[in-house]
């Protein structure tokens, strides 16, 4: 059978196989279109190897999977290699490393799909289609697959195309979406936009493009808002969210003490969230002496705040926490530093 699987994708020792047409180049017109809308992607971030993943939908976009030429575009533009690009696309399962279908049909089998029908709708999918787990259809249309989860428990045996809901289904109403999107016919779904979307239109819109459809349709139904619905019922709020207390009239903890409790941080330390951050393009090795001391200043004005803390309760001694720790000399490099792991 004519579809995509793991014979044309991988070599027989494993090893992913990229057709010479995945390396064809760009046509000019395309080329200049991915350039265009890839500046404005990247202008949204600091540093440019952030824009790596909106980058890796927009090729998406055009040629409906990771190409190999769009894995040289993104590390052209980046500034990364082809290697570092290549490690990303194939750790996300998002990104499709062969053609793609125009639909991805995704059956969730985790757990309470599991249980609610699930792994009988894949294996009744699957064999009226005749693919497996992210193959696809002859006529290009359906790419099945196997989903973990669909974040959408409480509308178990769930199924997404496109990353659309198709909420509560059964082997009959599965059966008649696959048949339905592979005859062209409109499909809605049961929550969200009005219709749905091509892989590639939707891989733009991942990109960072709008389509104008996020307001469509019910985004929350009554299963997921039912607790919610109790809460207001008998006047439940969040715990801290009525001025100082909850319903049985218990204090919040106080702001000072309740970030030590959260994260277990001493006084004056930096958590993940409030350290100081690298500058726009900065790349390792490249932190001056001025930018270690201005953190340094930082770490000491933060603990000269805190000078009060002390080891073993009242009384005690106040806790001498040493020399503020400097950054280390830079790492050394080879000729090039632009493949170095960031």
């Amino acid at each position: 059978m004519d579809h995509h699987g793991a014979a044309e994708t991988h070599t027989p020792s494993g090893h992913f196989r990229v057709s010479p047409e995945s390396k064809a180049p760009y046509p000019a017109d395309v080329l200049a279109a991915l350039h265009a809308d890839a500046e404005l992607v990247i202008a949204r971030y600091p540093q440019r190897r952030s824009a790596l993943l909106p980058l890796l939908h927009l090729v998406q976009s055009v040629d409906g999977y990771v190409s190999g030429r769009g894995i040289a575009l993104c590390a052209e533009l980046l500034d990364l290699e082809t290697a570092e690009v290549s490690g990303v696309a194939t750790f996300y399962t998002q990104y499709k490393r062969h053609p793609n279908g125009e639909f991805t049909v995704g059956i969730c089998t985790n757990t309470l799909c599991a249980i609610m029908g699930g792994d009988q709708i894949w294996e009744a999918v699957s064999d009226h289609l005749g693919v497996g787990h992210d193959e696809t259809t002859p006529d290009g249309k359906v790419t099945l697959e196997r989903i973990e989860c669909n974040a959408a428990c409480d509308y178990a045996p769930v199924v997404m195309t496109n990353w659309e809901f198709f909420d509560n289904q059964t082997i009959a109403s599965t059966t008649e979406l696959v048949d339905d999107l592979r005859a062209g016919r409109r499909v809605r779904p049961t929550r969200g936009a009005d219709t749905v979307s091509t892989f590639k239109q939707v891989s733009r819109v991942l990109a960072g493009f709008p389509d104008g459809l996020a307001d469509q349709g019910v985004g929350a139904g009554g299963p997921s808002i039912e607790g919610l619905k109790v809460a207001a019922e008998h006047g439940w709020t969040a715990f801290g969210t009525d001025e100082g207390g909850d319903q049985d009239g218990e204090q919040a903890p106080d702001a000072s003490t309740a970030g030590k409790a959260t994260t277990g941080l001493t006084a004056g330390a930096h958590s993940s969230t409030n350290a100081p951050a690298n500058k726009p393009d900065e790349l390792p090795g490249e932190r001056t002496a001025s930018d270690a001391a201005d953190d340094t200043g930082t770490r000491e004005d933060a603990g000269t705040r805190n000078d009060t803390s002390t080891r073993g309760g009242k009384g005690a001694e106040p806790v001498d926490s040493g020399p503020a720790r400097k950054n280390g000399p830079a790492r050394k490099s080879g000729p090039s530093t632009k493949g170095d792991p960031q």
